[in-house]
């Protein structure tokens, strides 16, 4: 669902569009008129919310042209149930905006009454709720942070990639330390946890209150861009409040420039490519893959190559690389150059996947190719990657074409990938004419006929259901009836051809 097709469907309170898009509600086309019946799924609020996001890629939190996010649309034209898991908090600037622009007091009491954002609507995206448990959690931190009698656990690796100024302090001043004490009396601890989410997640939420204190930081950690984003911020809060009598702001919250935080994360995986394969790195003067530490903690040795990594990215990324890092699989090896650095041999993975798995790891992004996307979606599955084989499967469906539109199916049943089966589907509903000449579709309806436990006779079968949708969606004039229905007849002699009645 793109941004245009989600603001659209808010804006008519078009729920099952919202939820289930290009799904498999049952449907048929009878005497020339088409009838479109949408089974509503016994979904609980936070299962729905789970399958837009992972299973329909769908950003709850996008924004358009006005600013405005598809729970501020659905305030405005009443139709507040049709987005769950979008954010809306008190007291920020954008809960603030929803509750101002809702139609009606009904709709402002639901805003009120739902208490479910902060970290479960985080869990949208895999990446940010991982660096938000990293901070939260301090899982395998190396270094803690004391201000006013207040402990912070931290990682030296994504500080130093997000900041030079950590970079330099954590090779001078606090050189060998693992306990850092902060004393300055300007330093509030408030404002020094706002400064660390920031650098983990790239977002603040700082009480209004507290700013001065964070802009007082940034600017002695040298964090130009952030104070220049705070300044922006407050200018907007004060203009909006000014302009909105009744509506107080008590939280500043600035939500995160992904494409940032995923380049500075990736120098944490260009440092860890063994120096014979970095190739292009280190020829220009600003790169800083030569001379940045990262203090890797664990070495993964792959075809003979020795990568340096970090326990807490692989582990709170993999819970097959956190069974083996925590579970004592480990095989007792040391790496010679760094005596404390475990070495873990893996096996059955070339060192050109496990790249692509790494810059996944530190950056929810890899780049992919018609002729490794296989490979590597093999290797996400077994590593229990799963954001990984998503990313896998939007590469696959744009390869999709007739020649190999069953075989992708069969791709997307075995690992499960749910857009790129109904992407198959869809296009499968477009050349079903051709396509129920073929013996191997034949064979797979019946395989997945097959594979239901106790199906009776007559029971639907999956992909057949699936087809029929797809060639009924959208039909809205008499040519493109008449098109439906000789697609679904076809369909119908071949499934009487092969005595399934469905």
């Amino acid at each position: 669902m793109d941004a245009y097709d989600l603001f659209s469907s808010c804006r008519k309170g078009d729920i099952c569009r919202v939820s289930f898009g290009a799904g498999p509600p049952t449907q048929s086309v009878i005497d020339g008129n088409t009838q479109v019946v949408v089974s509503h799924r016994n979904l609980s609020f936070h299962v729905l919310q789970r399958y837009l996001v992972e299973q329909r890629d769908v950003d709850l939190n996008v924004r358009d042209k006005w600013d405005s996010t598809p729970l501020h649309t659905c305030c405005f034209f009443f139709w507040i149930t049709s987005l769950p898991g979008a954010k809306c908090e008190a007291n920020t600037f954008d809960g603030e905006r929803c509750v101002y622009g809702s139609l009606s007091d009904s709709i402002r009491r639901l805003l009120k009454d739902y208490k479910c954002v902060s970290v479960v609507a985080m869990q949208r995206n895999d990446f940010d709720y991982f660096l938000h448990m990293l901070l939260e959690q301090g899982q395998h931190s190396d270094v803690k942070f004391l201000v006013h009698g207040q402990t912070f656990p931290a990682h030296r690796c994504v500080l130093s990639a997000r900041s030079e100024y950590f970079t330099e302090m954590f090779e001078t001043k606090w050189k060998g330390k693992s306990l850092i004490t902060l004393k300055h009396p300007l330093i509030n601890p408030a404002a020094f946890g706002a400064i660390l989410q920031y650098f983990y997640t790239a977002r603040m939420d700082i009480d209004i209150n507290l700013v001065e204190d964070s802009m007082r930081l940034a600017k002695q950690c040298k964090m130009t861009d952030l104070i220049e984003e705070l300044e922006n911020k407050c200018k907007q809060v004060y203009e909006f409040v000014s302009n909105k009598p009744g509506t107080c702001v008590k939280v500043l919250s600035l939500e995160p420039h992904t494409c940032q935080l995923q380049e500075e994360m990736a120098q944490l995986a260009d440092c860890a490519l063994p120096a014979e394969l970095r190739v292009g790195f280190g020829e220009l003067p600003f790169n800083r893959v030569d001379h940045f530490p990262t203090y890797p903690d664990i070495c993964f040795r792959v075809e003979g190559y020795d990568f340096l990594c970090h326990k807490a990215f692989f582990c709170g990324r993999s819970d097959y690389f956190k069974a083996l890092l925590e579970d004592h699989f480990s095989e007792g090896q040391q790496l010679q150059s760094q005596p404390s650095t475990p070495v873990i041999t893996l096996h059955n993975i070339s060192h050109d996947i496990f790249i692509h798995v790494m810059y996944y790891i530190y950056t929810d992004d890899t780049e992919l190719t018609a002729e490794n996307v296989l490979d590597v979606l093999c290797v996400a599955d077994m590593y229990l990657l799963p954001g990984l084989k998503r990313l896998s499967g939007k590469t696959l469906a744009k390869t999709i074409c007739e020649e190999n539109v069953l075989h992708m199916w069969k791709t997307a049943k075995l690992f499960r990938l749910s857009r790129l089966e109904d992407q198959c589907t869809e296009f499968m509903a477009k050349i079903i004419e051709r396509l129920v000449e073929q013996a191997e579709f034949a064979d797979i309806i019946k395989e997945d006929a097959a594979s239901l436990e106790q199906r009776q006779e007559t029971d639907s079968v999956p992909l057949v259901d699936d087809i029929r949708y797809h060639i009924a969606s959208n039909v809205q004039t008499y040519s493109a009836i008449e098109e439906a229905n000789q697609k679904l007849e076809a369909l119908e002699e071949l499934l009487s051809s092969i005595n399934i009645d469905c």
